[in-house]
């Protein structure tokens, strides 16, 4: 800097701290910041586009599963969210309040049936997305009805992953009640969230019943 410069009194000159992180370096620092973000994100989103091929795959046609997702999106948004839907599937308890709902599929010995599993503070119930037809335990020839498993938390015994040993991709939730019945939900969009929701709810549920009978 010149002289003149040097004199201005509106100039001042400050020492460069060789702690201080370069310009460069903070860039590129961010930089990694995002896009290990970003990559997180990503594989997220790999995840769930897998699971929701693996979703629609599992049924006997794609266009029906991709369909049935559709349909179920309008019920919930002309009923206005997936708790009306929920309380005109199974009615509601005193105090009982919907957690989350799923897409998925329950196993059945005739072949997956596509449906949704509901998980409130005192059930998870699931209830087919379309209804089946002629079905063996129907109380009428013809009769059309919707297959529903409805279990009170306090029914439930375990909550456990379960995979598939010849297709480790293929994972199910098993649910198995305390007289000994066994369920199997497998096809979920989003399984991982879903498992952790049925477990949390049945946990809280006991937790809370062990509370007030020890008050």
């Amino acid at each position: 800097m010149s002289n003149n410069g040097s004199n201005n009194p509106y100039v001042q000159i400050f020492p460069l701290h060789t702690n201080r992180p370069k310009p460069m370096d903070t860039v590129c620092d961010a930089l990694n910041r995002c896009s290990r973000k970003v990559g997180k994100a990503t594989r997220r989103a790999e995840t769930m586009a897998d699971n929701f091929w693996n979703h629609i795959r599992i049924g006997s046609s794609l266009a029906d599963a991709a369909v049935a997702r559709i349909v179920q999106g309008t019920k919930v948004l002309t009923l206005g969210g997936p708790d009306i839907l929920f309380q005109q599937s199974f009615g509601n308890f005193p105090g009982e309040k919907l957690i989350k709902s799923f897409a998925c599929y329950l196993s059945t010995s005739t072949g997956p049936v596509i449906g949704t599993i509901y998980v409130s503070t005192k059930r998870v119930a699931f209830c087919s997305d379309y209804p089946l037809c002629n079905y063996p335990l129907s109380l009428q020839q013809n009769q059309s009805v919707h297959y529903k498993v409805v279990l009170q938390l306090d029914q439930l015994s375990t909550v456990s992953p379960f995979s598939n040993r010849f297709n480790p991709a293929e994972k199910y939730m098993q649910l198995v009640t305390v007289d000994g019945y066994e369920f199997y939900f497998m096809g979920f969009i989003a399984y991982d969230k879903a498992l952790k929701t049925v477990r949390e709810a049945s946990l809280q549920y006991h937790n809370h019943s062990r509370e007030s009978s020890n008050a």
